[in-house]
This record gives structure tokens, C-alpha cells and sequence, in this order.
């Protein structure tokens, strides 16, 4: 498959969709070689991130980086044996080490890691998400989010069909270079992330690897294990729908979790815990970035406020809000809605978007077609 890099503009393309198919070993070497440029130039960028501080506010050696990311390749393979031989024949495919690997698909996880190491506060405002139910959607219910990273992850941006020899397909929205990010199967299990900020990661699991287990599973509850029982390097959210209607949204720090079940109503989640056992061991942050994912979490709130019968275009007009939830980059951080999906497992559907979600348009897939 031929490279096929993103323009530097906010007007993109049709979300671009590559299959990986066989093996763990013959998808991630696939994967490796499809976007071997692309890789190389993204993972040497969130390198660059870590090691100068541009993200952390905190330098830190560029060997030091790479030696802490080689520490927690064990973990991934104690987790996943599969998924840790898919990573790593991608990095093999592309030219970067297992520790590159890492860094690449797991970057927030990872920030977490190195938190623990120099002290600095995060800059990270990433994602706002939520689900839908059964009741307030004909019978079938969404999950839907935005992808918000630094702005210049957007050029990143692809749809993975994950064809395994085992096991369902999936649909993944990923970054190159990422084994999936956000994605729903064939048995109708869906799950979505947005980023939280712990005060100390460890030496663990990065949360790619928790989405694509997650997606290996026939079942919500063994899916919802995947996340319960996990050594988790960072912090994130996590929400899990299936074709049946029934959801769970996860706080899940390196050293708790909080699990709530979806019940009659929206359950919308941004980026700061909701929890007091979960937020004791949230990291500090800027105030004018607790005071987004406060707003962006009020105003989905909003938005879904009184429906009856919520659409996937009421959906897709919720992730192009432009007073709060379609970010665009603003010094000094950055960050912007690099695209957004929006799932409903009980139909198979699942519509796309990259880039700005405000600037561009969905398209859609059809799991297994």
C-alpha cells in the first residue's frame, strides 16, 4: 500500500482505511511497511515531545526516554502475547525498536510514566466522550467521541480493518503506527477513551493494548475484565457499549478504578476524573485545562438534554460544537479535535470523521462490510 500522508490544512480528505489481515506477525509487519515514513516521522516527533519537555514543561534524556519505554515492553507481552508480537513486527516493518513502538502507540500512557520521573504538570485535554442508551435511541444506542491530540497528530490519522485469523474483526481509528485507538467488532463490542492525568504512572500496560484486547472479546463482561484486571502504566476513561444496550464508563488509574454502569440517561465523560477515590490520584493541571473539560462536559450535557430519540447526525453535530467541544490549537498547547467516531454496535455501524469534525465530513463503514 502505497504512503498516503494528510495536507498540512484543516480541510482533509476521506478518513483513509487500511486492511490488515492474518497473523499478529504478518498484521503488524503490513501495518510496519504500509506507513514506514509516517511512522518513523511520528514517533521521532512524540520522542522529541517527551525528551525537550515541549509536552512535560521538564527535559529529560532522549536514552532515558527510550531506556523507561524498553522497561515496560515486558508488561505488554505478560498482557497480550499477541498484540505484543503485532507491535512489535510493526516496528520491525517500519524501522523503529519495540521502546519506539511504545512511545508511539501509547504516548499519553507513557507521559504518564515519565510524570513519575521529572514532576511536571501535564498539558493534555484530550477527548470528549459519550454513551447513549438503548431507551433514548430507538432501541439503539451510540457511543460517540472526538479525538483531540497535539495538532500535529491530526496528519496521522486512518481507519484500520483488522482481520485476524481468530477472533472477530474490528474497525479501528487509530494513528499510524498505533495498533487501534478507538473501535467497535463483529460481536458488537464497542469502546472509546479520553485521556486522564495521573500524578504517577508505573511500569504497565499502555492503553492501545487495552482497546484492542478489548475488541478481541465476545462478551461485555469479558471485555470489561480486560480493564479490571490490567497493571495499567497511565490514566485514562474508558467506555464500553454492546449490541445489546448495556455500557459501562471506567476511570481507570494506575492505582484505582471506578466503573459506573450505563442506565437510563447520556453518560458523557471528558477529562477530569468525576470520582473522589479516582480524582485523589489525578496530577495537577492548568486552570484554563480543567476549565475546558469542564465546559466540554456541561455542554454535551446540554446538547443531549431532552432527547427522546437521539440520531447519529445529532451525534455528529455534537462532536462539531463549536463553543466548546470542536477544539481548535491555541498556543501555548496545542491540542485539537484530530477527528471523531461515532459507533452503534447493535446495527454495526460506524461513522468516521478526520480532522476538525467542524471542517470536514463523516463517512461510513459497516463492520464486515
Amino acid at each position: 500500500m502505497a504512503e498516503n500522508a494528510a495536507p498540512a490544512s484543516s480541510r482533509r480528505p476521506a478518513i483513509r482505511k487500511r486492511v490488515f489481515e492474518g497473523d499478529a506477525a504478518r498484521r503488524g509487519t503490513a501495518h510496519g511497511r504500509a506507513h514506514a515514513q509516517e511512522i518513523r516521522r511520528y514517533t521521532d516527533e512524540r520522542v522529541r515531545l517527551v525528551a525537550d519537555g515541549s509536552w512535560l514543561g521538564e527535559a529529560m534524556d532522549r536514552e532515558a526516554v527510550l531506556g523507561l519505554a524498553e522497561s515496560m515492553v515486558p508488561a505488554h507481552r505478560a498482557y497480550a502475547p499477541d498484540l505484543c508480537e503485532e507491535m512489535e513486527a510493526m516496528a520491525a516493518g517500519s524501522g523503529l525498536t519495540p521502546a519506539e513502538a511504545v512511545i508511539v502507540g501509547g504516548f499519553t500512557d507513557f507521559v504518564d510514566v515519565v510524570r513519575g520521573r521529572v514532576g511536571s504538570a501535564p498539558e493534555e485535554d484530550d477527548c470528549t466522550a459519550v454513551l447513549v442508551p438503548h431507551a433514548l435511541a430507538d432501541g439503539r444506542g451510540f457511543l460517540a467521541q472526538t479525538w483531540d491530540m497535539h495538532d500535529s497528530a491530526t496528519q496521522y490519522v486512518v481507519m484500520l480493518e483488522i482481520l485476524p485469523e481468530r477472533g472477530p474483526r474490528a474497525l479501528c481509528f487509530s494513528t499510524v503506527g498505533c495498533l487501534g485507538q478507538i473501535g467497535m467488532n463483529e460481536a458488537g463490542i464497542a469502546i472509546g477513551i479520553n485521556n486522564l492525568a495521573a500524578a504517577v504512572g508505573r511500569i504497565g500496560v499502555t492503553w492501545p493494548f487495552v482497546i484492542l484486547k478489548v475488541l478481541q472479546q465476545t462478551n461485555l463482561e469479558d471485555a470489561l475484565a480486560c480493564l479490571t484486571d490490567v497493571e495499567l502504566a497511565g490514566a485514562h476513561n474508558y467506555q464500553l457499549l454492546d449490541r445489546e444496550g448495556r455500557g459501562y464508563n471506567v476511570e481507570a488509574m494506575p492505582d484505582c478504578l471506578k466503573v459506573d454502569a450505563l442506565d437510563g440517561a447520556p453518560l458523557v465523560h471528558t477529562n477530569h476524573c468525576l470520582h473522589d477515590e479516582t480524582r485523589r490520584s489525578e496530577a495537577p493541571r492548568a486552570s484554563v485545562l480543567l476549565e475546558s473539560s469542564h465546559a466540554r462536559l456541561q455542554r454535551a450535557e446540554e446538547l443531549l438534554a431532552g432527547s427522546t430519540s437521539i440520531s447519529p447526525e445529532q451525534l455528529m453535530e455534537l462532536t462539531r460544537d463549536p463553543e466548546a467541544i470542536c477544539q481548535r490549537a491555541r498556543p501555548p498547547f496545542h491540542i485539537e479535535s484530530s477527528g471523531a467516531v461515532v459507533m452503534r454496535p447493535a446495527s454495526g455501524d460506524l461513522w468516521a470523521v478526520w480532522g476538525l469534525p467542524s471542517e470536514n465530513e463523516y463517512v461510513h463503514f459497516e463492520i464486515g462490510g
